[in-house]
């Protein structure tokens, strides 16, 4: 009988009498033949799928069942014993245990019989190779997983050195059991070198034959050390393991008197100790810091290391390893914004978010590495130190990290406040990098610690997202503020040259009427001599008309004001940025005209560069279009000297400075970048 069951599917199913079939399926026995290729059509065999079933000769007598196993949902046909899978001695199917709570001197009934895959439960390993399955006194035979006592012991055992840590076995993984084992080997040898060092040693002195005794801990020191560093190639669980297990091993060793100083530090076992101690605290709070420990094991460790019993030498060491988890809520609330004081009260209990330095570094350099920058500023903001010279290198980044995060406007008012401006602290290099982030919006990507780090870097700058150039004016009014407070950035030569860079652009700009450049040096005056603005600003009126003129002049009015305080060196570069623009350094040289004394030295002092570089054709031949220099006679500098008024040549002849003050700027000195240059004539 051939019947087909779906499609791509046919059973066959092979019989001598179709009615000695059983009705009941759940007894058929099948067996699959291999199916074989076969020209016949009427023999259905070609396809794969194609399965043939023969049922055995089954009578309808044997079918029937009774009233009961037809009601039942199941009928057993077949059984044999089930396989022993390894197990606990309590779990034997084998042997019948006996539960007893804490009975160690002699096996409890049978509880020493064991059968081939019996384990004992407190070593974890066949119950055959057990050295104490059954020794009086400690009979593991009568281990079970439902006493305390046994527990216990098991723990003890399979935990061994890591139990002080109160660690749980579902803790221990393959690193941690390595690093128990090396803390073991580190015991013993350590040991030895302590008893060695306790004996110490008999040495000869060099002139004499005297012989003293020598204790020297400086062995012990080395090996400690090279321990550490093992550790530092651990695993961090691991690793963190092992450097407060070693801890507690030398930390209560003691210097022995002996009759010859020591050569070196690390021979004393007191200072050898303190170096020691401050690696391991350093290295396991930047674990707790940078690797991702939970929470609960951090307290682990942070337990094991109070309960070490410290000398009295050590004794401020004590709470090192107080470092709050990331998680927690006080400093969780802080990074978000959500605690702007740093101060939480909770049941009447008042929480300050206060942390060691060396904490504060830590949590500052990976926030850096990990670019959350705002959730960095909120968190330097607040939090509290034990050393607050080390944490106002940290404060003076700030502006830098509002600029990593885009916010160039709030940059630079954190730089210059009213009080202890981190201004205050620039350097020049440091004022040009500024000046280069919020002119580009671009900024290298740094992990620091003191703003100084920023200017030695060779990393590439890249642009900030979301951040725009700072305009000419917020740029301008940034550098003049930091002048202000920064006598090193006011100073400098290359500072100046930057700031130039900035008004004086590549294409000229059209030379202002003369109205506005005779106003112009009274504005500028009043706004750099305005003390008592900290803002610095810039009258909406004087860049009404010609708004980038007017922000050249303020800075070349500036300039103006710190040649008259002090040389300037070097100069040319300075001088070189107006190229574009003649008519604002001819305009600086009718200001510098009220001080004919300093002005004369200024000359003197450019004169001496020109001849001093090697380009000094090219400088002087710029020099000569606007004012005279030191070469072209000696003459000149004579009138300097009689007090004579400085002469300045123009296309329509000399004219002297003071007439030149006195014309105002719509005298020809405006025309000085046309002129030929030639000596002064004396004075009639």
């Amino acid at each position: 009988m051939c019947t087909s069951v779906d499609a791509g599917e046919v059973i066959i199913i092979l019989s001598d009498d179709e009615d000695e079939i059983c009705s009941d399926p759940s007894l058929l026995i099948v067996e699959v033949e291999d199916v074989k290729k076969s020209g016949d059509e009427d023999e259905i065999c070609s396809d794969p799928s194609v399965l043939i079933v023969e049922v055995e000769d089954v009578k309808k007598s044997d079918c029937v069942l009774s009233p009961t196993a037809l009601d039942e949902d199941l009928v057993v046909t077949f059984s044999r014993r089930a396989e022993v899978l390894p197990h606990a001695r309590y779990d034997c199917p084998i042997h019948t245990f006996t539960a007893t709570d804490c009975i160690i001197n002699t096996p409890v009934a049978g509880n020493q019989l064991m059968c081939d895959q019996c384990f004992c439960y407190i070593c974890d390993k066949l119950a055959s190779s057990c050295l104490m399955w059954s020794q009086t006194g400690v009979c593991h035979c009568n281990s079970h997983k439902k006493s305390n006592f046994w527990n216990h012991l098991r723990d003890c055992v399979l935990l061994g050195g890591l139990k002080t840590f109160n660690l749980t076995l579902s803790e221990i993984d393959a690193p941690l059991r390595h690093a128990e084992t090396m803390l073991q080997w580190f015991r013993q040898g350590l040991s030895d070198r302590f008893s060695s060092f306790l004996k110490g040693k008999i040495v000869e002195l060099e002139n004499s034959r005297q012989k003293v005794l020598l204790y020297d801990y400086l062995p012990v020191y080395d090996y400690v050390s090279s321990f550490l560093n093992a550790a530092d190639e651990q695993e961090h669980r691991a690793a963190a393991i092992m450097r407060l297990g070693a801890a507690e091993d030398f930390i209560g060793h003691f210097q022995v008197s002996g009759t010859v100083p020591l050569q070196s530090p690390m021979s004393n076992a007191v200072k050898a100790k303190l170096v020691l101690l401050q690696r391991v605290i350093a290295s396991v709070q930047r674990q707790m810091v940078m690797a991702d420990f939970t929470q609960e094991f951090i307290h682990k460790l942070q337990d094991f290391y109070k309960r070490l019993c410290f000398p009295a030498e050590l004794k401020n060491m004590k709470n090192s390893l107080c470092v709050r988890p990331w998680d927690d809520v006080l400093l969780v609330s802080v990074l978000k914004g959500q605690n702007v004081s740093g101060v939480r009260k909770d049941k009447g209990k008042k929480d300050v978010l206060s942390e060691q330095i060396s904490v504060v570094l830590l949590r500052t350099e990976l926030l850096q590495r990990q670019q959350r920058y705002r959730e960095l500023c909120r968190y330097i903001r607040v939090v509290k130190t034990d050393d607050i010279e080390l944490l106002q290198p940290v404060q003076d980044l700030l502006p830098y990290f509002m600029c990593m995060e885009g916010d160039f406007t709030s940059s630079v008012h954190s730089l210059s406040p009213s009080v202890n401006a981190p201004a205050s602290r620039f350097t020049p290099d440091l004022f040009l990098f500024y000046l280069r982030i919020f002119k580009t919006a671009t900024a290298p990507k740094l992990a620091v610690m003191r703003p100084e780090e920023l200017c030695c870097s060779d990393a590439a700058w890249e642009p900030i997202k979301d951040a725009v150039p700072l305009t000419s004016a917020a740029l301008v009014k940034f550098a003049l503020r930091v002048q202000r407070c920064s006598s090193a950035v006011f100073t400098d030569s290359h500072c100046w040259t930057g700031l130039l860079t900035v008004v004086n652009t590549h294409t000229a700009l059209p030379e202002p009427s003369s109205e506005f450049l005779q106003e112009a040096k009274h504005v500028v005056n009043s706004i750099l001599h305005d003390q008592f603005c900290t803002n610095l600003l810039i009258p909406g009126f004087f860049q009404k008309v010609y708004p980038d003129q007017a922000l050249l002049l303020l800075v070349t009015g500036a300039l103006g004001l710190r040649i008259c305080k002090a040389p300037l060196s070097p100069a040319l570069p300075v001088l070189e940025t107006f190229k574009e623009n003649t008519w604002a350094l001819a305009w600086l040289w009718l200001n510098l005209s009220s001080n004919p004394e300093r002005l004369s030295s200024f000359l003197q002092e450019i004169s001496q560069e020109t001849e001093n570089t090697t380009d000094g054709e090219h400088w002087l031949s710029f020099l000569r279009a606007i004012v005279p220099t030191q070469s072209s006679s000696t003459e000149y500098w004579d009138q300097q000297a009689s007090g004579c008024s400085p002469q300045l040549f123009t296309s329509e002849g000399p004219v002297t400075v003071s007439a030149v003050v006195a014309a105002g700027s719509g005298s020809p000195l405006m025309c000085l970048s046309n002129t030929e240059f030639a000596a002064p004539s004396p004075p009639d």
